[in-house]
């Protein structure tokens, strides 16, 4: 019985219901279909209202799946242009040439990925043919993030094209001769070819998002219009568990990117086995994307589904489908139509009757073959129907085979991934599976040959002709004779120079007003690029809000609360500021974007990311490796910087390391800044090299990556002298001696070299005050503004010296002479000064922050990793009573008296 004291259903709902008598009524009619027709039917009925009142406007929460079938039913498929049947010939080469550049390569042990290009090989070949926009298209055409184990496919297709030869495919995966062809797309290893860096698998979709919205942030800001241009990401299911694969979904839908599609080719298998062996990877992805607010259309089935859809009037076939699971999809891949009727079509009475009518060549034909993702014609479906939605981003789960063409031994077997080759009967198998003209007495020696029409024959001349319709070859990257951007006036940089006097300023806050003061440039302001993760206010960045604005592509639709204020938050939608929010993945991506304009849009732009430095490195160096291989431009900057300067924030705050993984990159420039005009000359030289007149030999196709610290601190004025500036690039230049600091050391003093790289040369200049004045030593202070170039320097060195050039490291020809030993100190471990410790002609030692951090005061920290000014004392006299020159109680009495 039905307590009559108990809550109702009714009671509980917050909505007000108008007409309790009507609602009772609709439940009732669900009530009675259900009981009469049974639940799929009332399920029937209610997702198509759901359906309806979504394509009506009526405000309801989406429908997050829909049945497992093609989004576009095949009576609404447009028409292909074009010749189909050529377009099957030139897939058909391009699926030959793919595989037999991986196979002949394999007798190397170089490796390749076969399956993954024969899974998606309609995909791109349909985009080649009539959506993708090359670089003499409108605006900068369209931007290509191809799957990274799909490259075989092409490098056939531009070997079709002409573009590259036999020599180049028989290279493919071996560079060292300077001819090869990268492993997967590399754009520093292939610069006219590839854009974009893709299989670290996660990134390319994260980039293709923030490609897509750097697109509207340069069409807003009035740089250049590339409304035009279409960002196209190609991903593999398995690639989607990645985080930072949907880390940017919402992004997307936000800022409604109807620029982007991403095509996700659903093959059902990851490297080592399914993607989802017990569930289904596309009714997932279609879930996660729709409730992120994009656009969804699936191209699951071929045509030969058609029949077996016509023949379900009971909606049994569309249940069967949506309840297998993808592991059990592969298995049909494999096995006879016996299995498939006994264990497809044996689970529901309606679908025995459906299989009698089907012979087992049609029931093979469907399950071996027929898929959305192998049709020119439901991709093209798909394609269109992606371009002409407008008001958010769509994806495209296209359903494939693994393997597909490659026969047997290959399609959807899990192992398929690590296969490199295919024996020669495979190969004649697949050669009369394609219709391929190639005979037998071309395998010569057991060697598969490739396959060419010939330059000047109908598959050929109609590739060329599309591809020129569509504004060139694709893809392909530009790199534009674009004019030195005019340097900044002198007066940004000098003003530096004279010091801050007996104001205290930390590096953080010098490099915010050098960045102030260029963008305020009448030629080059407007090309500066600020971006951070929500710091802004930390570093000292909110001045630039109401001058700049906060890029949003709807302006400001509100009034801000601090409107009153001089520093009052401003969004706009010609903003400047990437303000990005808690995301320095996302930061990296609009960084990457930025960077690369000069290619990518032939616009150079100059942005500087500005980050908590132990987020920076170590979170995100993956796309900074992305960054160098994309050959982007910039300035990153680590700001609160150090293991002991962020005070109380502790272990996870603190760095000790970025340097250490940004040594590790070859494109980074690495530099710890100690002094306000250091940064600006270190600036003033990026700006030069890599958007100025770079020197003979210098690689503009780098980013600096500097550390700055939020110590407010006096600054100094830059020395007077020669050759200050080149110290400063090049890492080492001698700050001051005992006698220019006025310490005034008596005759034949012991003598040593302090060396010192950002807030440590502080710690420096205290103790050498304290060993003049205590100890009867002398000591000269360096700033060390890179210990990564000078070791780099090094290196570059000692590999001429091979090749019987006579060439001196410039930190030993720095260093040249100066008396005494080395004592080199940093607020990052050791391991960063003794980067150049083997070069030092002089004894040598070092002083860093190893270890975890913690939260204490700067004083109390620097005490405890024994990097304070008393620790280098003690230091020093230890070194040089090693030496015999002072008396070796004097360490003990030194660490007796400062309390160590």
């Amino acid at each position: 019985m039905t307590d009559p004291n108990a809550i109702q259903p009714s009671e509980l709902d917050q909505l007000p219901d108008r007409d309790p008598e009507e609602t009772a009524e609709w439940q009732a009619s669900l009530d009675a279909v259900a009981k009469a027709a049974g639940p799929h039917r009332a399920a029937y009925l209610m997702r198509r209202t759901l359906e309806r009142a979504e394509g009506n406007g009526i405000a309801l929460p989406k429908l997050l799946e829909t049945d497992y079938v093609n989004t576009i039913p095949t009576a609404a498929e447009p028409g292909v242009p074009g010749d189909e049947e050529m377009e099957r010939r030139i897939t058909a080469w391009n699926r030959w040439n793919a595989a037999a550049m991986v196979s002949r390569g394999s007798k190397y042990g170089v490796g390749g990925h076969i399956a993954t290009f024969a899974s998606a090989a309609w995909l791109y070949e349909t985009g080649f043919n009539h959506f993708f926009k090359g670089k003499e298209a409108d605006g900068s055409g369209d931007q290509l993030y191809i799957q990274g184990h799909a490259s075989p496919g092409i490098y056939a297709r531009a070997f079709l094209d002409g573009r590259l030869t036999e020599a180049h495919l028989d290279n493919f995966r071996q560079e060292a001769g300077g001819s090869g062809l990268p492993s997967y797309p590399h754009p520093r290893r292939l610069p006219w070819l590839w854009e974009f860096p893709t299989v670290s698998m996660g990134l390319g979709p994260l980039s293709a998002i923030y490609q897509a919205r750097f697109n509207r942030y340069l069409t807003n800001r009035g740089i250049k219009d590339v409304s035009s241009s279409h960002v196209w990401a190609f991903l593999g299911d398995g690639e989607m568990d990645e985080p930072e694969s949907t880390a940017a979904l919402a992004l997307a839908s936000r800022e409604g990117l109807d620029n982007l599609t991403f095509v996700i080719n659903c093959n059902l298998q990851r490297l080592d086995g399914p993607v989802r062996a017990n569930f289904k990877i596309v009714q997932e992805l279609e879930a996660q994307f729709r409730g992120a607010g994009w656009n969804v259309v699936k191209s699951l089935w071929g045509s030969a589904w058609d029949e077996l859809f016509q023949l379900d009037t009971t909606g049994a076939l569309v249940r069967r489908l949506r309840e297998v699971p993808d592991a059990q999809v592969q298995t049909y891949q494999t096995r006879d139509a016996a299995y498939i009727r006994e264990d497809f079509f044996g689970k529901d009475p309606a679908l025995v009757e459906m299989a009698k009518l089907l012979s087992d060549d049609k029931i093979l034909e469907c399950f071996h073959l027929s898929r959305g993702g192998h049709e020119a014609r439901k991709v093209y479906a798909a394609y269109k129907a992606a371009l002409d939605h407008k008001g958010a981003p769509t994806v495209i789960l296209a359903q494939t085979v693994k393997g597909f063409t490659l026969g047997e031994g290959f399609a959807s077997k899990n192992a398929n991934h690590q296969m490199k080759k295919l024996t020669v009967d495979e190969f004649k198998k697949m050669r009369d599976l394609l219709e391929l003209p190639i005979s037998d007495s071309q395998f010569v020696d057991g060697q598969v040959p490739y396959g060419h029409p010939g330059a000047d024959s109908p598959e050929v001349r109609y590739l060329q002709e599309r591809r020129a319709a569509l504004g060139g070859p694709a893809p392909a990257r530009r790199t534009h004779a674009l004019a030195p951007l005019p340097a900044p006036a002198e007066k940004a940089f000098a003003s530096f120079d004279k010091g801050s006097g007996s104001q205290n300023v930390a590096t953080t806050m010098a490099f915010v007003r050098l960045i102030k003061d260029l963008v305020r440039d009448k030629e080059t302001g407007k090309r500066w690029v600020p971006i951070v993760p929500d710091e802004a206010r930390t570093f000292g960045m909110e001045s630039l809000f109401p001058s700049l604005g906060i890029y949003s592509p709807k302006g400001q639709t509100y009034e801000p609360v601090d409107r009153d204020q001089l520093m009052y938050y401003k969004e706009a939608k010609n903003g400047q500021i990437l303000n990005e929010g808690i995301t320095e993945a996302g930061s990296m991506a609009d960084f990457i974007a930025a960077s690369t304009a000069y290619s990518t849009h032939g616009e150079a732009m100059i942005p500087f990311y500005i980050f908590y430095s132990m987020f920076g490195w170590q979170r995100t160096a993956d796309q900074m490796w992305q960054l160098g291989d994309q050959l982007g431009r910039g300035f990153l900057v680590g700001a609160t910087a150090g293991r002991t300067t962020l005070t109380g924030e502790g272990l996870q705050h603190a760095d000790g390391h970025s340097p250490v993984i940004a040594a590790t990159n070859p494109a980074a420039l690495t530099y710890d800044p100690a002094f306000a005009y250091e940064v600006a000359t270190i600036v003033k030289d990026g700006l030069r090299r890599m958007y100025g007149e770079s020197a003979p030999g210098e690689d503009p196709n780098v980013f600096y990556y500097l550390t700055v610290y939020n110590e407010p601190l006096p600054q100094p004025a830059k020395p007077a002298g020669l050759g200050i500036d080149e110290g400063i690039v090049k890492g080492l230049y001698r700050f001051n001696t005992a006698e220019s600091a006025g310490l005034s050391p008596v005759a034949n003093a012991p003598r040593i070299q302090l060396l010192g790289s950002g807030t440590a040369i502080h710690w420096v200049l205290e103790a050498q005050k304290l060993l003049a004045e205590e100890w009867g030593v002398a000591a000269d202070v360096w700033s060390a503004t890179s210990w990564t170039e000078l070791r780099r320097d090094a290196l570059e060195a000692d590999a001429a010296l091979l090749r019987g050039e006579e060439r001196v490291p410039y930190v030993r020809q720095a260093l040249h002479g100066a008396e005494g030993p080395v004592l080199a100190v940093s607020d990052y471990m050791r391991q960063v000064p003794d980067q150049i410790a083997q070069w030092v002609e002089q004894d040598y030692s070092s002083l860093g922050a190893d270890g975890f951090g913690l939260s204490d005061t700067r004083e109390a920290a620097r005490r405890h990793f024994g990097v304070d000014a008393q620790s280098i004392v003690v230091a020093t006299l230890a070194q040089l009573a090693r030496r015999g020159e002072v008396k070796a109680t004097a360490v003990k009495e030194a660490r007796e008296k400062y309390g160590l």
